[in-house]
């Protein structure tokens, strides 16, 4: 497929992992992706910028804008927006991929980590979204894609990390709900999540190192990202989709390439049962 040559992508979180992985996967169709994030500067200990990312885009066949952007601030998207709009013309697609996680129990949790999630994973989905929604709906086949998993409400997902759970959900309850809203005007509201655990700077913060061998590289979920992006948007919409079973719809039965260490037992990740 190539249907994302010459559309605009809008990408949060793009400097690494998952986020920079879409941002590369649609740069080969010929996309121009909008590189957001934190990271204008080097970090001492995580690799890439907005910058790098650009340069990265613009080598594997894409256009590149690079707009350093904290979610928290709505002033910001406003701007970063209007810049996307007058250098590419639109916005065909947004990814909503920004995340910020602490899976710590409640008393355990500061409250400003919990606003952190809050405002990051919640609150800048929701944002991004409203800001972007004017612009998707001139554009073609246009999509919202957020990086967040089914809402599955078992009291098991809750009682860990009580905080991340609720804000990663405020993600997919806006999948839920714009999808609804906006079904009529076209535009596609879904939810993109990994079945296994994916090797990213957040799970080799967050998890064991054993668990970090037995996950998925973040192509995985890019090229079921792709794949969802060139789906209808008045047909393909309201879905919580889970990568590997995205891919196998399109036929893909080898799941090897993504392993981190082929031959591992692969991770469930968060969410799934």
């Amino acid at each position: 497929m190539s249907g994302l040559k010459g559309k605009t992508i809008f990408i949060t979180g793009a400097t690494r992992g998952i986020g920079r992985e879409i941002a590369l996967r649609c740069a080969r169709d010929g996309a121009s992706i909008v590189v957001t994030g934190k990271s204008a500067q080097p970090h001492p200990k995580l690799p890439g910028t907005v910058s790098s990312v650009a340069a990265e885009i613009e080598a594997a066949g894409g256009r590149a804008l690079a707009i350093p952007l904290d979610v928290r601030d709505a002033d910001a998207i406003a701007a970063a927006v209007a810049q996307a709009v007058e250098a590419f013309g639109g916005i065909d697609v947004l990814v909503n991929n920004a995340s910020a996680i602490s899976l710590s129990g409640t008393l355990e949790t500061p409250i400003r980590r919990l606003d952190l999630m809050l405002a990051v994973n919640l609150r800048g989905t929701y944002a991004c979204s409203q800001a972007c929604i004017p612009h998707l709906e001139q554009g073609a086949n246009p999509h919202i894609l957020n990086l967040s998993p089914p809402l599955n409400m078992q009291a098991r997902w809750f009682r860990d990390h009580a905080a991340y759970t609720m804000a990663k959900y405020g993600m997919s309850m806006c999948t839920l709900g714009m999808a609804e809203e906006f079904r009529a005007r076209g535009i596609a509201v879904n939810s993109l999540w990994p079945r296994t655990t994916i090797a990213t700077a957040a799970i080799e913060v967050n998890f064991p190192a054993a668990i970090l061998r037995a996950s998925r590289k973040p192509a995985i979920v890019a090229d079921a990202a792709h794949v969802i992006l060139n789906r209808d948007s008045r047909t393909a919409t309201g879905n919580f989709y889970i990568d590997e079973t995205v891919l196998r719809q399109e036929g893909v039965t080898d799941f090897s390439r993504y392993a981190v260490n082929p031959g591992t037992a692969l991770y469930t990740d968060l969410f799934l049962d």
